[in-house]
């Protein structure tokens, strides 16, 4: 028997049913492969000339609450939709986050397409930004990421004893030894950042993006002298907690089961009027453009000046669907006023 086409003449009888169930169905879906469906949706990280998708998938729950096959899951479908930068810490999990990426990478032969970034100076074996703990965590973390180069290092500014001529001088060897491309800076001062900035004047390399806490919640920190540095320094801004624990995907809206974790805590400290109040004028906004309430937290940051992607983790495939639905929503002036007016 030839066969089976779509505009093959019908038979009768069982000859043509052993025919349609050996075959499938023309209209049968193609499964999905090649690139993902958003590589087209891209976004400039600041001077580094990185073109990178708006949202990055944060490295936090791997090695913590998701082993390799669920971390791989979940970065597949973060692939799957237009992902293509993924950032982690040495200090994630006590290092397995970055061995569970970088096994993903090898075995997904991705390395050349994903923007890989990674935080160091907060591991236990290397900690803090002296040069001699700075080289060791960036040699440790090239060999659990198993690769050759770290394509944005972030700087953990928790480590303020550091002297920051000293800590450039040594991203200047590693960035020359091909082993780092671009610096960026995790919870830095403004003060800090200027001081950086006045060392490349003597030829130290640059930073050229900002890792800081913001959200609707949490807006504070970044919108003072933060935002007036960055904006002055052309650099990108790639905010970090913009859920605020998840407080903001309006999953947790009582204390009930919360539990007594660390994250618990700072869930409750946001069940207030005012975190109240917030959800539900996000919860309006949610439902007017027909998305997940994440995403509007997403989508109020991506409208916010001089952002140019957040950091979210997750650690079920469903969410990042939900998250990246806020890379595609529009929010109005009606919006953005209704849910400025929530948070104030």
């Amino acid at each position: 028997m030839g066969a089976f086409r779509a505009d093959a003449p019908a038979e009768s009888g069982a000859p043509r049913a052993r025919a349609q169930s050996a075959q499938p169905h023309p209209s049968t879906p193609i499964p999905v492969q090649g690139p993902g469906v958003g590589e087209g949706v891209r976004t400039v990280l600041g001077e580094t000339g990185l073109r990178v998708f708006p949202l990055i998938l944060g490295g936090s729950e791997f090695g913590w609450n998701l082993g390799q096959p669920r971390s791989s899951a979940v970065l597949d479908r973060y692939v799957e939709l237009g992902g293509n930068m993924v950032q982690t810490a040495d200090s994630f999990a006590g290092g397995r986050s970055e061995y569970i990426i970088g096994q993903w990478l090898r075995g997904r032969g991705l390395r050349d397409s994903i923007v890989l970034a990674t935080r160091v100076g907060g591991h236990a074996d290397s900690p803090g930004l002296g040069s001699v703990n700075l080289v060791r965590a960036v040699e440790a973390s090239l060999t659990r990421l198993g690769t050759d180069r770290i394509d944005v290092l972030y700087l953990d500014g928790q480590d303020t004893s550091a002297n920051l001529e000293d800590t450039l001088a040594t991203c200047e060897w590693l960035r020359d030894s091909g082993k780092v491309r671009f610096l960026a800076a995790s919870r830095f001062s403004a003060e800090r950042l200027v001081e950086a900035r006045i060392l490349v004047s003597a030829g130290y390399p640059r930073i050229s993006v900002l890792e800081t806490h913001y959200s609707l919640l949490n807006r504070g920190p970044f919108e003072g002298d933060l935002r007036l540095v960055t904006g002055a320094q052309g650099m990108a801004v790639t905010p970090t907690h913009s859920l605020e624990h998840g407080f903001l995907s309006g999953r947790h809206r009582t204390r009930a089961r919360l539990g007594e974790s660390a994250r618990s805590a700072q869930l409750r400290s946001n069940l207030n009027r005012r975190g109240t109040r917030v959800l539900r004028a996000m919860d309006a906004v949610a439902a007017e453009h027909g998305v997940a309430v994440a995403a509007i937290a997403l989508a109020w940051v991506l409208t916010q000046r001089g952002v140019a992607a957040p950091i979210v983790s997750a650690f079920q495939t469903e969410h990042v669907d939900e998250l990246v639905q806020g890379v595609g929503v529009r929010l109005s002036r009606a919006n953005l006023a209704d849910l400025a007016r929530a948070g104030e």
